[in-house]
């Protein structure tokens, strides 16, 4: 089966339409689907409820999506770096779930493994567990989240082979793995694609059974979410 597309727009081509779930894997501006991001924006679909530790910032990673009014729903954990997003979410325009970030993550996993609910002490109290189902264990409380489980998820690799067998660099592996597994079809854009069998076996993250299409979206310009620097010293 064909994998490598030769752009996003053609790796998207059939997969896109308005209403539905998107599983996006990055954290902050690290290792986000920059290509696929642009190709759904280019699309124009919308209504779209996506799953993503952040939403970008302002004009940048999923900020795009939301900056054009493409995004119905954000399930995420930290958005504090979004302006945009802020405005529509205290206007009522954007509709949020908020989510603990490793809940987020178990969420996806769990998904991604056909375990539909789990039980978590995370949130447990607060507003996080409003209107969920509380049970206790050994006589401490758990609150039940939902698996999540999307009809799409887009993810950031550094280097794959032919078959879809894929690696991901340092902070990118973060939620860029769970998110893969947690759709129907997983569409990965990646730094490198070598012939199969180049890849240690052993050093692969993600098994190409995961991935169903990628593209090569290098080069990429590597944005900083939040620039501290030092003040420079006077002689």
């Amino acid at each position: 089966m064909k994998k490598v597309f030769a752009d996003a727009a053609s790796a998207l081509d059939g997969l896109l339409f308005d209403g539905m779930h998107l599983c996006a894997g990055g954290f902050g501006l690290s290792g986000i689907p920059e290509r696929l991001i642009d190709a759904i924006l280019a699309a124009g679909t919308k209504d779209l409820t996506i799953a993503s530790n952040n939403a970008g910032i302002d004009g940048e990673g999923l900020g795009k999506l939301l900056r054009t009014r493409q995004v119905k729903k954000m399930i995420s954990s930290y958005v504090g770096e979004n302006k945009e997003f802020e405005r529509q979410y205290l206007a009522g325009e954007l509709e949020v779930e908020f989510c603990p970030q490793g809940t987020l993550a178990e969420r996806c996993r769990a998904g991604g493994a056909g375990i539909p609910g789990f039980y978590t002490k995370t949130g447990v109290g607060t507003a996080v567990a409003e209107g969920k189902e509380v049970k206790n264990f050994d006589g401490q409380d758990y609150i039940l989240e939902r698996g999540i489980f999307a009809d799409l998820a887009i993810i950031k690799g550094w280097k794959a082979d032919e078959s879809g067998n894929l690696i991901f660099r340092k902070t990118a592996r973060n939620f860029n793995q769970p998110m893969a597994t947690a759709a129907k079809i997983c569409v990965a854009e990646v730094e490198e694609i070598v012939p199969t069998g180049s890849l240690d076996p052993d050093g692969i993250h993600l098994p190409g059974i995961y991935v169903k299409r990628m593209i090569v979206g290098a080069p990429y310009d590597k944005k900083i979410e939040f620039r501290t620097v030092r003040q420079r010293e006077t002689a």
